[in-house]
């Protein structure tokens, strides 16, 4: 019985999230049609993680983002009611 070739493949890794590139069975790649040899750049493994890591830094963002609205709003609110124009005072 003939022994089984693996063919092996290079995940490009990710420096922002930490792993490393490196090589990997050709059948650890998910499929990406928009792809020209039709699979992913990254193994499974590490496309998991870099999908999971900007959906936490998306979430972290817009966590952030509704802190600075709710400051933003109550720094603008001084807690003064708006002044009804004064009747002798032409307009």
């Amino acid at each position: 019985m003939p022994a089984k070739t693996v063919t092996m493949r290079r995940c490009i890794g990710s420096t922002r999230f930490g792993f490393e590139p490196h090589e990997a069975p050709r059948e650890e790649f998910p499929k990406h049609p928009s792809q020209k040899d039709g699979l992913g750049r990254m193994c499974k493994v590490h496309w998991n993680q870099y999908t999971a890591g900007l959906a936490r830094d998306a979430k972290a963002r817009k966590a952030e983002q509704a802190a600075e609205a709710l400051t933003d709003a109550a720094a603008g609110s001084t807690g003064d009611a708006p002044r009804e124009a004064d009747p002798s005072q032409p307009s």
